[in-house]
């Protein structure tokens, strides 16, 4: 769905300022992209393509064709960003909603601490939506509801998990203009 209302919008990437059409982006097509994404269980072919993604639509943005060897750094570059931001603000949405089912008494948080009764089939186990947030806090699931009680020290931990997002330096960004 995104990449269509990235399609419809080919007016306005036509345009010559690359700021607005970054916010446009932000606003417009990453929440259509991401819309549910709290529920979601990422692996990590799931976050390649969330990239893949991200820079496609920079380089639609660009005006940049798949057939010129432009590499992914450099696009960032050109548009303002150390790293790709949607992969993150998914994280950072997901551990948002964490704490927020574990500070509230709602179904979400019985279903999500319930354990099944029984043997579990033959195989890899699949991998579950706790998972993602034991990896990106670092810490078991038990102790980081824990952390949740206290608003503060849990934003800090999410800030922490997901602050790859700098901007770049003005000799970085004169290297690509060069």
């Amino acid at each position: 769905m995104a990449t269509a209302k990235l399609q419809k919008m080919e007016k306005i990437w036509k345009g010559q300022d690359v700021h607005t059409k970054v916010r446009i982006l932000k606003s417009i097509i990453f929440p259509t992209a991401t819309y549910g994404c709290e529920a979601w269980t990422i692996n990590k072919t799931d976050s390649k393509r969330i990239t893949a993604f991200e820079l496609k639509c920079y380089r639609k943005i660009l005006r940049i064709s798949w057939t010129e060897k432009i590499r992914n750094e450099e696009v960032l570059i050109k548009i303002g960003i150390k790293t790709p931001i949607l992969l993150q603000s998914i994280k950072k949405l997901k551990l948002t909603y964490f704490g927020h089912i574990k500070r509230h008494q709602t179904l979400e948080k019985h279903i999500l601490e319930a354990k099944m009764k029984g043997k579990r089939g033959k195989g890899r186990p699949t991998r579950r939506w706790e998972n993602d947030i034991e990896e990106w806090l670092e810490t078991s699931t038990s102790q980081a509801g824990r952390l949740t009680s206290d608003r503060e020290t849990f934003r800090r931990r999410v800030q922490e998990a997901t602050s790859e997002t700098d901007e770049p330096t003005e000799r970085e960004r004169e290297r690509v203009e060069v």
